[in-house]
């Protein structure tokens, strides 16, 4: 019995010396990960730095022509022919079509020829007045004589005057028949096909010529900020520009004027900003993004726009500590644009902040700083 109980008693010892030993080995290994910790994270890395950002109201706008005019005949006639392409650029002056000029010519032919007879009849009328007055004088005739040769003349006068404006009527109507372009821009489609007959007011348009450059950009803003954009257009014409949808750069125009009235039913005026358009990236009809400036902020706080979070009590931040350890920060972003984030709260100037990488973050987490990966672009 003494040397069974001898046994369970060793056989005890040895079980909690493993076990000991178990929970030492345990304890040990998880020291060492405890030290080892998880991995940084990998993110890309900015700083906020002061700049002068531009004070934007941005909208979307519509390329509007300065002028578009519908060509139409002032002459009744045959279209002989066109002498331009569809889609093709005219200059003002330049020839478009020609209306059957003949009836025009041979109108034109008879008032001069009946304004040449007539200036024959007064003048002779003239000199019978000069020889009856002389007579007069001698008393040779009688003095009514001369007094109604007088107001033939007179008749006379009338009648050349008439046939003067007849024989300028026709000249304006042979010069209709040839029609020209009223504008410089680009010719639309052709309406009416050579060898029709065209009637003058019958409201039948033959082309459209619409200016392309300079050009207009038409937007709509909130009535809330008529004010502020008047007291900058007050101190100097207001610098606006034109973007793609894709937020490519377009043009670069001015302000010209603002509607005359708000639209009631949506709370909006209407402004028009003109661009050069040189290179003709502006196509009337065309909607553009419009970044009108109404102002300058001065050494704002700003960093890539990437940088940015939004989660349910507002934007904020991962900054990183001279450790490199990620916080999150709140922040107040006042602006978004041309890629920055413009902020009034959270930040200061040469704080380094998470731009990319941010979605595998914590607050309080270990992070390694990776270079920019290049892009696309850039890599081209």
């Amino acid at each position: 019995m003494k040397a069974r109980s001898a046994a369970a008693l060793g056989l005890g010892i040895v079980l909690i010396g493993a076990v000991a030993a178990y929970v030492a080995a345990n304890r040990s290994k998880g020291a060492v990960e405890a030290e080892a910790g998880d991995p940084p994270v990998p993110v890309e890395a900015g700083e906020v730095s002061l700049k002068d950002v531009p004070i934007t109201i941005n909208a979307l706008g519509t390329v509007t022509p300065i002028e578009t005019v519908a060509v139409q005949s002032r002459v009744n006639g045959q279209i002989m022919k066109a002498f331009f392409h569809q889609g093709q650029p005219v200059k003002e002056g330049d020839p478009l079509f020609l209306i059957d000029p003949r009836p025009y010519q041979a109108a034109l032919d008879q008032a001069q020829a009946q304004l040449a007879h007539d200036q024959a009849v007064l003048k002779e009328a003239q000199t019978d007045l000069t020889r009856y007055q002389t007579l007069v004088a001698e008393n040779s005739i009688a003095a009514q004589k001369a007094a109604d040769q007088a107001f033939a003349v007179q008749q006379d006068e009338g009648t050349v005057k008439l046939d003067e404006a007849n024989v300028e009527t026709a000249q304006l109507n042979l010069t209709y028949a040839h029609i020209d372009s009223p504008a410089t821009g680009v010719a639309g489609v052709m309406q009416v096909d050579p060898g029709n007959y065209v009637q003058a007011g019958a409201g039948t348009g033959l082309v459209n010529i619409t200016q392309i450059q300079p050009i207009f950009v038409s937007f709509p803003i909130p009535q809330s900020n008529l004010e502020e954009v008047r007291d900058a257009q007050a101190k100097g014409a207001l610098d606006v520009q034109a973007l793609s949808q894709g937020g490519k750069k377009l043009d670069d125009g001015k302000l010209t004027f603002i509607n005359n009235q708000v639209a009631a039913a949506t709370g909006t005026v209407t402004l028009y900003a003109t661009f050069p358009n040189e290179k003709e990236t502006l196509w009337p009809g065309e909607f553009v993004t419009v970044d009108l400036v109404v102002g300058v902020r001065k050494n704002a706080l700003t960093a890539a726009v990437g940088s940015v979070m939004s989660g349910p009590n507002g934007d904020y931040v991962y900054t990183i500590s001279a450790d490199n350890v990620a916080h999150s920060v709140p922040v107040l972003v006042v602006a978004r644009q041309n890629g920055l984030a413009v902020f009034t709260k959270g930040v200061a100037s040469g704080d380094r902040v998470v731009v990319n990488g941010q979605y595998n973050l914590a607050d309080g987490v270990k992070v390694a700083i990776e270079p920019p990966k290049a892009t696309a672009s850039a890599a081209k």
